[in-house]
């Protein structure tokens, strides 16, 4: 079955209190604050879309795009990920190397084992950098949109399995 769903005009429930969205107070008129946040994003990769592509008995393919600062192996998103809104790491798909001409890119992965309108974070991790905080939520059946994370959700899954074994370029 064919799911295919779109990003725009798709809502999805907000992270667990626990793992409250950041608010959107960081929007300045000061270049000295606005180019502080501007070089910060410069070192993270942000997931801006998520679909859904289908569905089998062992679980959803998810097609992830991603936006990211990469300059070759020495910095480069090196995996996206599927995480409970507690948390628990449900699927990563490991990049094998970095995209620095193919910008925004898109990868698949899968299967997902998820249910269909289980909410779930995908987010992409940068390395040498780590997470950023933006993120898409959502579900299978809602669809995508995107979310805003507190820095330290979900840290601990920076060094879980599996892991890249490397950089290819």
């Amino acid at each position: 079955m064919i799911l295919g769903l779109a990003l725009a005009g798709c809502t999805a429930q907000a992270p667990s209190s626990q793992n409250d969205v950041l608010s959107d107070d960081t929007a300045t008129s000061d270049p000295e604050v606005a180019d502080a946040a501007s070089a910060v994003t410069d070192l993270f990769a942000d997931v801006t879309a998520v679909e859904i592509a289908s569905q089998n008995v062992n679980g959803y393919t998810f097609a992830v795009t991603i936006e990211s600062p990469d300059t070759g192996c020495d910095q480069y998103a090196n995996w996206w990920e599927v995480v409970t809104q507690d948390g628990e790491l449900v699927y990563r798909r490991i990049l094998v190397h970095s995209h620095v001409d193919e910008q925004p890119f898109r990868r698949t992965g899968g299967p997902v084992n998820v249910q269909p309108d289980q909410v779930v974070i995908v987010r992409a991790h940068m390395d040498p950098h780590g997470y950023g905080t933006q993120a898409m939520q959502g579900s299978a059946n809602d669809g995508f949109s995107e979310v805003m994370l507190p820095e330290e959700f979900a840290s601990d899954l920076a060094t879980a399995d599996p892991q890249p074994t490397g950089c290819a370029y």
